[in-house]
């Protein structure tokens, strides 16, 4: 006699309702499995604004022809890093001839561009060889995307809708700096932070992402030129966003721009953003120039800090653009050539190891870390207490910009042509 679908192996009933309740566990649970993993990559460094991805089934292995899902070339110039929400992924471009500055929409899954949008066209400005007309990556709130540039003196900063429209441009203020513009905006709750410390304007402004309104704008100390895209979290109980640059790094309150504190900085120029680690309690922070130095920092201080909340500090590994990451125990960077780890609550380097040339940052998904140099290679690290390379992948084109993760899949963003790696049954 064929047994009902209520019993068990021991021919013992289940009661309906302890039936009903543990099929509904069930699908908890397959709902959460299903759908923890895969997140969106919505702005700069990723969903918390430090590179760090929760996916766990992010390719380790490809080449120029293998396990690529699409490769296309994209029109113009620029260093910015793609961002993706659901099947849309967003970057930024320079047409050089033309002097327009556009945005590009791409379908995620076939890499087909869906259009793009002139922002500014406007005279090139000056900037470093290094630099693009096209470096400051958007962002996006799933609902609107919001890009910056610069149109003159004038920072720019424009929100479009999905489909292309603009719904918006305003100027918050002005911008002067022979090595370029790269200032990344950064969404916290309803309103858009972008950081221009220049040698004109030095200001951290926050804009409504309704309509661009400034919510309030905060000046600067000592105007010079830095690029430190904001670290915005919650640390020490309370929302910070921490900006290095202008001579220090400081940490303000996003909802009115109120500096809570400061440490003072040797110098003048930083390129590389802030990163957090949960495990120490630490902020790391990197100046780049004239003099690199690291410096790990205590988040729960109010005013002037600089001589009680600097744990540690270190000019070896301290990197001029790549900005660092934490993962677990461990703070990594790369510097010049060769990538360091230093245990992130002591500063106590790890290991270094020869990697070559990087501007892209690294990013972290599933306990691994992302090295993408220069020269298009990717080498894939275990951070620990040892040097572990998992792979080394070679893509072939020249890269300055960061790799994003989305869906199981990495795109990253060479000098003509954007890539889409793995997960191929997604295309």
């Amino acid at each position: 006699m064929m047994k009902s679908n209520a019993q068990i192996s021991g021919g013992r009933p289940i009661p309906q309702v302890r039936r009903t309740f543990l099929l509904a566990v069930c699908s908890l649970i397959l709902v959460v499995a299903s759908n923890v993993p895969a997140e969106n990559w919505p702005s700069w460094r990723g969903p918390r604004g430090d590179g760090t991805s929760l996916e766990t089934s992010v390719p380790v292995k490809w080449s120029a022809t293998e396990n690529i899902a699409w490769k296309t070339e994209l029109p113009g110039i620029g260093h910015a890093a793609p961002i993706i929400w659901g099947d849309q992924l967003f970057t930024v471009t320079a047409v050089p001839e033309s002097q327009e500055r556009v945005l590009l929409c791409l379908d995620r899954k076939t890499g087909k561009i869906q259009w793009q949008k002139t922002v500014v066209t406007a005279p090139l400005e000056k900037k470093h060889g290094e630099n693009s007309y096209a470096s400051a990556t958007p962002a996006t709130d799933g609902k609107s995307v919001f890009v910056a540039f610069l149109d003159g003196p004038s920072v720019v900063v424009a929100a479009y809708d999905f489909s292309g429209k603009q719904l918006w441009s305003v100027k918050p203020g002005t911008f002067a700096s022979e090595w370029g513009f790269a200032s990344s905006p950064q969404i916290f709750g309803d309103r858009l932070i972008i950081n221009c410390d220049s040698k004109d304007e030095n200001f951290l402004a926050a804009l409504s992402l309704a309509d661009g309104k400034p919510l309030w704008k905060t000046k600067r100390p000592n105007p010079s030129q830095s690029y430190s895209t904001p670290l915005i979290r919650k640390m020490a109980g309370r929302d910070q966003v921490i900006q290095a640059g202008s001579k220090s790094v400081s940490s303000y309150d996003p909802k009115d721009g109120a500096c809570l504190w400061t440490v003072d900085g040797k110098y003048s120029d930083f390129v590389a953003s802030p990163v957090y680690s949960d495990k120490a309690g630490l902020l790391l922070t990197s100046s780049s120039w004239p003099n690199r130095l690291l410096m790990a920092i205590k988040p729960d201080g109010s005013g002037n800090v600089t001589a009680t909340h600097v744990a540690w500090s270190s000019a070896l590994g301290a990197p001029y653009v790549p900005s660092p990451i934490a993962a677990g125990e461990c703070f990594l960077t790369v510097a010049a050539t060769k990538a360091f780890c230093f245990k992130a609550a002591t500063g106590e380097v790890l290991w270094q190891q020869e990697l070559g040339s990087h501007h892209a940052s690294p990013v972290l998904a599933n306990g691994t870390a992302y090295f993408l140099s220069d020269n298009g290679v990717m080498n894939v690290v275990k951070p620990g207490p040892t040097f572990e390379l998992i792979s080394r992948n070679e893509l072939g084109e020249k890269t300055f910009a960061q790799p994003a993760i989305s869906q199981g899949q990495l795109f990253i963003r060479g000098f003509n042509h954007l890539y889409c790696i793995g997960n191929l049954s997604l295309k």
